[in-house]
């Protein structure tokens, strides 16, 4: 009789199940990830797909990477989708394709052993309007490619690799001599000072033109840009306008440029992914959530040669004309192995960002940790941002670090041409004026770092409440704050191996509480500048005065202990 009725329920439980699906109630991510959310969250919704299953081999696929299998993949997509949707099946083997174009309420399922390779032939990616780097532009059309569309899926064990060498542009200087050469001898065109590898005469003469970093902005129909095809790299996954959106899996690697690229994307969950790029790749950023709201990502691994996971919401003009903030966003349990950052917000982020959760990340060897980036011209507000255990080691530059002085090179490449920017000049404040506000940072471990902690606003737009609080941090330098406001620094131990902790420099309203440093001398604390008012001292190392080194053009009175 109790077997009975086990049986009973378990077969009720069965079909409520089954009815559930079937009647396409959507799906929702499991609420522990809510947990600790300092803002109001909305539950992110997963893609529903119908139970419908082919294989691309169903339609003719052959492995091997030699034969073109281009129409199997458009088969296989189009037989689902005319059933309303469902899953299409990559077997073990390696499968040659041009590119793919998603359908909605589909899943890509890459089982354990596929090998999905991308096919050089530039022939294949027609130029298409499009946006790249915030910008409304023309590029090449992704390798993999979806707009408009609700209810995708990429999942299984299988890895995607876009061939990305053979659309890149190389320096010499990321190269081994071995390396390089064999480079040169597989074709392309070496640039006339003999330190860069094109892959194409027609990449050299779109890289030798006018041009907003990688966007030509001189070239205006698209017949102008077809003349320059291989110098517009797409990304690699392209994801635009869609709706519930899940990547749990696969690898995804070897991208043309960024490697995947959500924009104005709602419901995007991203979880269990392993993304990889040469370390020597121009713009070879990992995932670039670009003006997307409702997002997760979690538990996964990038190794990349740009900034790893990447938080845009446009550029200048055409970002605030679109005027799409990136909001909602859970980012936990990832690890970045190299990269020119672990969690990067900018610079593109003309339509502002907020409601931001990082936290339980590690970042090994990437050139920044936490980098916040942004310039003049690009407007936007980037606001309520939260992150804590965040462990970094190893990191060549600065742990953390706020730059408004942008100009589009990495931080090790700002450095070994003189520096960070350091300007007193005071403009007017306009809707090209970037704003970087409330934003906390706590529970921080660095162990190895040039820098400890970089925050530079703007004159005319400080850095403004900013919280960081029980940071362990061995580094190099300690901290630069420049151009900030209603700043809070507590509870910090800090190891340098350089005479000083701290610098600050045209600061208001800072409190420095509970702050252990193993350098104690006249110049440990240096604060300087003719705007400081209400610099506060506490609880800090013993006869603080003793080790605090106040400038001459900084007011009486200023400076509290």
């Amino acid at each position: 009789m109790i077997l009975q009725k086990i049986t009973n329920l378990l077969l009720a439980l069965a079909v409520l199940t089954v009815g559930c699906t079937e009647s396409g109630n959507k799906q929702t991510t499991s609420n522990s990830i809510y947990d600790g959310i300092e803002f109001e969250m909305p539950q992110i919704e997963e893609p529903v797909i119908p139970d419908y299953t082919v294989s691309i081999t169903d339609f003719g696929a052959v492995s091997g990477g030699i034969e073109m299998n281009s129409d199997a993949f458009e088969a296989a997509i189009s037989a689902v989708s005319e059933k309303g949707g469902g899953k299409v099946i990559i077997p073990p083997g390696i499968w040659l394709t041009g590119p793919i174009r998603l359908k909605s309420n589909l899943e890509l399922h890459a089982q354990q052993g596929a090998l999905i390779l991308f096919s050089t032939n530039k022939d294949l990616y027609p130029v298409i309007e499009t946006n790249f780097e915030g910008l409304d532009t023309y590029r090449c059309l992704s390798p993999i490619y979806g707009k408009n569309l609700e209810n995708i899926a990429f999942t299984g064990k299988g890895v995607w690799d876009g061939n990305g060498d053979a659309w890149r542009y190389v320096k010499k200087s990321k190269l081994t001599e071995s390396q390089w050469n064999k480079l040169v001898e597989s074709g392309g065109i070496v640039n006339d000072r003999g330190d860069g590898w094109y892959p194409s005469e027609q990449f050299k003469k779109g890289a030798e033109g006018s041009g907003d970093q990688n966007v030509r902005d001189d070239l205006k129909t698209i017949e102008d840009f077809e003349t320059i095809r291989d110098y517009l790299r797409p990304v690699f996954v392209s994801i635009q306008n869609c709706k519930r959106v899940l990547f749990d899996g696969p690898v995804f690697q070897n991208s043309p440029a960024w490697n995947i690229h959500p924009l104005w994307t709602e419901h995007l969950i991203v979880r269990n992914l392993t993304v990889r790029n040469p370390w020597y790749s121009q713009n070879g950023d990992g995932i670039d959530i670009e003006s997307c709201k409702n997002v997760l990502v979690q538990n996964c691994s990038f190794d990349v040669g740009d900034d790893a996971i990447c938080i845009k919401s446009g550029k200048n003009e055409d970002g605030r004309r679109h005027g799409i903030p990136c909001e909602n966003l859970i980012i936990k349990d990832n690890i970045v192995y190299h990269g020119h950052g672990g969690v990067t917000v900018g610079s593109e982020m003309s339509g502002g960002v907020r409601n931001m959760h990082v936290s339980n990340c590690t970042f090994m060897g990437t050139d920044v940790g936490l980098r916040f980036k942004s310039t003049r011209g690009r407007g936007g507000v980037v606001e309520n941002i939260f992150i804590s255990n965040v462990y970094m080691t190893n990191i060549p530059t600065n742990a953390i670090s706020f730059n408004l002085y942008y100009g589009g090179r990495s931080i090790s490449e700002m450095m070994a041409e003189g520096g960070m920017e350091k300007s007193t000049d005071l403009l007017p404040v306009t809707e090209e004026t970037p704003q970087f506000k409330n934003i906390k940072i706590s529970n921080i471990t660095v162990n190895g770092a040039n820098q400890a902690v970089f925050l530079q606003g703007l004159p005319e737009m400080n850095l403004e409440n900013i919280e960081l609080s029980n940071l362990v941090l061995d580094a190099t330098n300690g901290f630069t704050i420049i151009d900030a406001k209603q700043v809070k620094i507590s509870d910090v131990k800090l190891k340098t191996k350089k005479t000083g902790a701290m610098e600050i420099f045209n600061c208001k309203n800072v409190t420095i509480a509970g702050l252990d440093y193993n350098y104690k001398t006249s110049e440990a604390i240096q604060i300087n500048g003719q705007v400081c008012e209400n610099i506060s001292l506490e609880n800090t190392a013993p006869s603080v005065q003793e080790y605090t080194s106040i400038g001459p053009e900084v007011k009486e009175g200023t400076v509290k202990f």
